[in-house]
């Protein structure tokens, strides 16, 4: 049958475009190899020889900044600063705090994912949420509701599947299973809904598999050459834009559905102590569903990747040092229930977790834009409009910060207190949680989970990493920081 003569116009219009999308694409990786930066830094990042000495971009960084007199460097084809400087830090974080957001550009790269919640928005709108989510996070029946649930999900879900993998020898992805008991776990607290992800048969969850896709595709934008390149394939859409927006769509029907259920069942009562119900009954004046959308979307990037991502890496250093596993079994005791109190006074195990994420943070660098140009502490300049980035996975290898043992992992330098107890440092060499104004406010929830998974798995199992993770770790990407290949692991029942 002939075509109309609209839809052939139409045809060859989109023709044209997806033809000058690839030639752009090509004259784009030209551009990307071609030497117009002749320092050293730049050549090995454009022509991606950083690769050859390096498994890991965020490990050739984190080697410049050392080398780095002012632990500063410049990538200028990029128009980016990378710092591991504490002073520098503090000044991006706090003192300078109004001048360096994160930025339109960041919005736009993250705005189809995060929309305007709170990770992806600057003045009023940040504040306001902050605000709120302060207000809801730092309450005690949100904490015990919090702790229950997840003291439960350990119980009933995550200790059974593990057991089912040591009674049959089963070799298990370790990351798998811990971004699945994430899932559930921030679900139910977050939204009172339970995705029954961690189940003995391991059901796949479209849901999660969207939540993965969204987030490695949306993390893929930051690495295009120019944003131009992605904005006209999302245009076009083509491509990986094509893909994201099908994730996306997928996550959207999630946090709608969440959003009906919380409604039918009523936000007001007081038995609700999940936040999105908290925050739908203090923000009535915020109550359309993109707000809440954005709000579930956060919520699902805080909780469960982030958790996932430390629980994966803690396992993995504990599986090469069994005498801190056997430290930490020590000092739990075999005291039934654990509850929260007793998880607060376990100091080791405390230190043992801030350890592994001094050296794997889940959020492994964080940009801002610098408003207004400014000199940082270190005498660096850096013009308006320039992306600047503070590096925590290479600040947790810094000598300067840490020694000269920064690279090995050793809880004990943590227990420096009175009696031996955890003595914390200052945020700003260590923000892992960032630091400043927009320090994490999840913070203790995300420890004491930590501390409850850790304590239970290791008082009840050995857990040995097998694959080519057990020796260097792989990054995939993503916003979070995640095992290319996962965490394959046999796990054996103490005796």
């Amino acid at each position: 049958m002939d075509l109309s003569w609209g839809a052939r116009c139409a045809g060859a219009v989109y023709l044209v475009l997806s033809l000058c999308v690839v030639a752009l694409g090509v004259v784009l990786q030209i551009i990307r190899r071609w030497p117009w930066c002749r320092c050293h830094v730049c050549r090995a990042y454009m022509t991606g020889s950083w690769a050859r000495e390096f498994t890991n971009l965020c490990d050739w960084y984190a080697h410049l900044l050392r080398e780095s007199p002012t632990q500063t460097i410049d990538i200028h084809v990029l128009g980016c600063t990378v710092t591991a400087n504490p002073d520098n830090v503090e000044h991006m974080l706090k003192v300078g705090f109004d001048n360096f957001p994160k930025g339109k550009p960041f919005a736009a790269i993250l705005g189809d994912l995060l929309g305007g919640g709170i990770f992806n928005v600057d003045g009023d709108a940040w504040s306001h949420q902050r605000k709120m989510a302060s207000f809801e996070l730092g309450s005690v029946a949100v904490r015990s509701h919090a702790y229950k649930i997840v003291a439960q999900e350990v119980e009933t879900r995550l200790m059974p599947v593990l057991a089912g993998a040591a009674d049959g020898g089963l070799v298990i992805d370790l990351q798998d299973v811990f971004r699945r008991f994430a899932f559930d776990t921030i679900c139910k607290i977050s939204f009172g809904l339970d995705p029954g992800c961690l189940e003995q048969g391991m059901p796949v969850s479209d849901a999660a598999v969207a939540f993965d896709t969204a987030t490695r595709l949306s993390a893929i934008r930051a690495l295009a050459v120019s944003p131009l390149l992605w904005k006209m394939k999302r245009m076009l859409n083509i491509g990986t834009e094509r893909e994201l927006k099908k994730a996306i769509k997928v996550v959207d029907g999630l946090a709608a559905a969440m959003i009906r259920e919380r409604r039918k069942q009523g936000v007001a009562s007081a038995k609700r102590n999940d936040l999105l119900s908290r925050f739908m009954a203090s923000a009535r004046d915020e109550g359309n569903d993109r707000f809440l959308r954005d709000i579930v979307v956060s919520f699902l990037l805080a909780g469960r990747d982030t958790i996932s991502s430390g629980l994966t890496t803690l396992f993995m250093f504990l599986s090469k040092n069994p005498a801190v596993a056997a430290a930490m079994r020590a000092e739990a005791g075999s005291r039934k229930p654990v509850t929260y109190e007793h998880l607060k006074g376990l100091h080791y195990t405390h230190a043992v977790l801030h350890e592994n994420l001094r050296l794997f943070p889940p959020v492994q660098f964080d940009s801002k834009f610098c408003a207004a140009a400014d000199v940082l502490p270190d005498g660096t300049y850096v013009g308006a409009g320039s992306r600047v980035m503070y590096h925590p996975y290479a600040m947790g290898r810094m000598p300067s910060i840490w020694g000269a043992d920064c690279e090995a992992f050793r809880p004990e330098r943590w227990l420096t207190g009175p009696g031996g107890s955890f003595a914390p440092v200052s945020l700003y060499k260590y923000p892992v949680f960032q630091a400043g104004l927009r320090v994490c406010l999840g913070k203790e929830l995300a420890v004491t989970e930590m501390k409850a998974v850790s304590v239970a798995v290791v008082r009840a199992f050995e857990v040995e990493v097998v694959g080519e993770n057990a020796c260097a770790p792989k990054f995939a990407p993503g916003l979070t920081a995640s095992l290319s290949g996962g965490l394959p692991v046999r796990v054996r029942r103490r005796v």
